[in-house]
């Protein structure tokens, strides 16, 4: 390194502890490797290994966007079996005679 030159500092990297900890409330299993892995890319940014970073970061993405994923299809299955239930509901309640 030449004096009087700034030092190039590697661009941040995302650890996508947002989109983990949304996850969570979601679909816990996958999230947690989410977190894990989000979890490590500030200390292997701190310790230069911008390569390490970039994987952990990819790889709490990846994990954090299956929880998505299964969560919110999960919530929509569930939302409709409520819906369909409460008609089915209704409509059996007409069907009833003494």
């Amino acid at each position: 390194m030449q004096p009087g030159y700034p030092q190039q500092q590697p661009p941040q990297i995302d650890n996508n502890m947002t989109m983990s900890i949304v996850s969570i409330f979601l679909f816990w299993p996958l999230a947690i490797p989410a977190i894990i892995n989000a979890s490590k890319v500030n200390p292997l940014l701190q310790q230069g290994d911008y390569a390490g970073a970039q994987a952990a970061a990819a790889e709490s993405k990846k994990w954090s966007k299956w929880a998505l994923i299964i969560g919110l299809i999960g919530w929509a299955i569930s939302i409709l079996c409520c819906i369909l239930g409460g008609v089915g509901a209704i409509m059996g309640g007409n069907n009833s005679s003494y």
